[in-house]
């Protein structure tokens, strides 16, 4: 089953979001057949949900990543992958994370989401 990006995204964040919030480990939150990007993504964000955490930490000023909210902290570790990854243009990653904060949050987590990716992409940038 593969399904389009946009759509693998949300998949990623749901099953992110239960993790974050339940504790459990992501493979009991697998329900069905799950998109493969979904899950690479979903399991790349825990297993390095530290590393993300110290990079949102340091780019986000005078705010920890243990302090946003769950939607937002796993649509920014999600969006930092991307960005890592290169497999899509910078600008295309920062939008797909910040369309995640405007759909399932809100305005000001869009605005958020796009200010910490912008400055870790400033920042990387020589």
């Amino acid at each position: 089953m593969t399904v389009g990006r946009r759509a693998a995204r949300r998949t990623a964040l749901v099953l992110l979001y239960q993790w974050d919030v339940t504790g459990q480990e992501l493979a009991t939150l697998f329900a069905g057949e799950i998109d493969p990007f979904s899950r690479e993504l979903a399991e790349d964000v825990v297993a390095n949900h530290s590393v993300l955490d110290a990079r949102i930490t340091a780019a986000a000023y005078d705010w920890t990543a243990d302090r946003l909210g769950a939607l937002e902290r796993n649509i920014l570790r999600m969006g930092i992958l991307e960005l890592d990854r290169g497999e899509v243009p910078v600008e295309v990653a920062i939008d797909e994370a910040v369309s995640l904060a405007k759909r399932y949050s809100s305005e000001d987590a869009g605005k958020l989401v796009n200010g910490i990716l912008g400055r870790i992409v400033k920042e990387r940038t020589p």
